[in-house]
């Protein structure tokens, strides 16, 4: 299972040609529909929607009962950060184009454990502010009857039941919409509005900076790269680690006392803490609170002081913030130039889970 962050998308039934005259004229709405106009092949038969542990937003759905319909369905994950960016394009395509016919089916398919309980999924939904149907892919059953291995994906069905196009990961949103739009229109749809949305977000849901060269980092040890805490991993048991007193771009460590799993790292008693040296406008950590939900309080340096004007929308200025549930956290975003950074975040109470790092 993959996810894609940075722009990468992969689209079928389209002629690339390479020069620069090409590339050119690609920015131009002419072009974008012809690309679209290209871009609906028939891929094959919508898979079925079966398996889901539940439905959300939605009585169950099925193949049959969308012919007629021209559906969108986004594989997504509350707590990918790819998602996330990709998330308000979704949400305003739903709204704009409901009237015309599309059906929008957001399949939440977990990466980590916590993602595949309900009531974390239901609050996610809630607190995003998704209202189109969400299927909890929790058992992945969608999912591989897509073939599906990204976080983003986005596979477009025309009114007839057959896939047309599908695009990985995030960008390209105007060419995706303008398969929207043209396959509306074979679906008998006039006066449609051929403008495409211009989303303007904060927070983690921003589009990712120019200037990332920081990998998606995970904690557990199954999937761990550049770990520099002398001694490595005791996997599966608890250890007094200590942080890497010089790490190397990327490399990360841990300080305290840990049990490393391979899904993620559980602090034993606080305080405790995390080191990462990092280059991206943004820092991002998918952390959980004990199994007992209590709050965990942490706090985050950059360069070893409180981060100011450049902490993230879940730490302040100071660099104090709570792990209240289960999901990603927007820890840093710089304000200035983008340049090497060592952040670290201390937690001030057991339990706190660490699952992995995010960048953009």
């Amino acid at each position: 299972m993959k996810r894609y962050f940075v722009l990468l998308g992969l689209a079928v039934g389209v002629t690339v040609i390479i020069g620069v005259a090409a590339i050119v004229m690609l920015h131009s709405e002419k072009s974008v529909v012809a690309a679209a106009n290209a871009a609906v092949a028939d891929e094959g038969p919508m898979p079925e929607l079966g398996g889901a542990v539940a439905w959300l937003n939605s009585t169950p759905l099925s193949r049959e009962s969308l012919r007629g319909k021209v559906v969108l369905v986004n594989f997504w994950t509350y707590s990918c950060i790819n998602s996330l960016r990709e998330l308000p394009y979704i949400k305003s395509w739903a709204a704009k184009y409901k009237d015309a016919g599309l059906v929008v089916i957001g399949v939440h398919a977990p990466e980590f454990g916590f993602e595949k309980e309900r009531a974390n999924v239901e609050n996610a939904v809630r607190e995003l502010k998704v209202t189109f149907p969400v299927p909890i892919d929790s058992n992945h059953r969608i999912w591989q009857a897509f073939r599906n291995e990204y976080w983003p994906a986005d596979y477009f069905i025309d009114g007839k039941g057959r896939v047309r196009y599908y695009h990985f990961g995030e960008g390209e949103y105007d060419k995706s919409e303008r398969v929207i739009q043209e396959l509306l229109r074979e679906n008998g749809v006039t006066g449609l509005d051929a403008s495409t949305v211009r989303i303007s977000v904060e927070g983690a849901e921003a589009p990712f900076s120019d200037d990332v060269r920081s990998p998606e980092t995970y904690v557990g040890y199954a999937r761990a790269e550049k770990f520099a805490s002398p001694g490595g991993f005791a996997r599966d048991s608890v250890r007094i680690y200590s942080v890497p007193a010089r790490p190397s771009l990327n490399q990360w460590g841990l300080g305290g006392s840990w049990n490393v799993g391979a899904e993620s790292a559980v602090l034993q008693q606080a305080p405790g803490k995390i080191a990462f040296r990092f280059h991206s406008r943004d820092l991002h950590m998918v952390l959980a609170p004990p199994n007992n939900g209590k709050p965990v309080r942490f706090r985050v340096n950059l360069d070893g002081a409180a981060p100011g004007e450049d902490h993230g929308v879940d730490s302040n200025a100071d660099g104090a913030g709570e792990i209240r549930q289960p999901r990603m956290y927007q820890l840093i975003r710089q304000k200035g130039g983008v340049r090497d950074r060592l952040f670290e975040i201390e937690f001030l109470d057991p339990g706190a889970q660490a699952f992995s790092f995010t960048f953009g």
